[in-house]
């Protein structure tokens, strides 16, 4: 696999419960390696024609380009806003042994 079969992908959630438990799921059943839970980011966005400012929690969870769909529904079913934050980024470079860790931790089926 290229560099680039690899992603970060960030969810905010509202508290770090919600956090803990969306990481959990998405490591227990392989669909990341890794999701590191930051606590305390203030986010301000937009929502419904409002500013709003909000406590939340970033995951960044370590995955593969080829999980991301099943990974983002998997988020969605989880959690409790109407319209998470479920944003990829590409891992354009990575230590080869890190990579494969990605690869032996996460699974993946093709759909038939």
């Amino acid at each position: 696999m290229s560099e680039c079969d690899y992603l970060l992908v960030s969810i905010t959630a509202g508290s770090s419960e919600e956090g803990e438990r969306i990481a959990r799921t998405l490591v227990q059943e392989r669909l990341a390696a890794c999701v590191n839970v930051i606590p305390a980011i203030t986010s301000i966005y937009r929502w419904q024609g409002e500013v709003h400012r909000d406590n939340e929690v970033l995951l960044i969870a370590k995955s593969r380009s080829e999980l991301f769909e099943s990974l983002a529904a998997r988020v969605k079913e989880l959690h409790s806003y109407e319209v998470p934050e479920i944003i990829a980024l590409p891992i354009t470079a990575g230590s080869e042994a890190y990579l494969n860790w990605i690869d032996e931790s996460t699974h993946y089926e093709p759909k038939l």
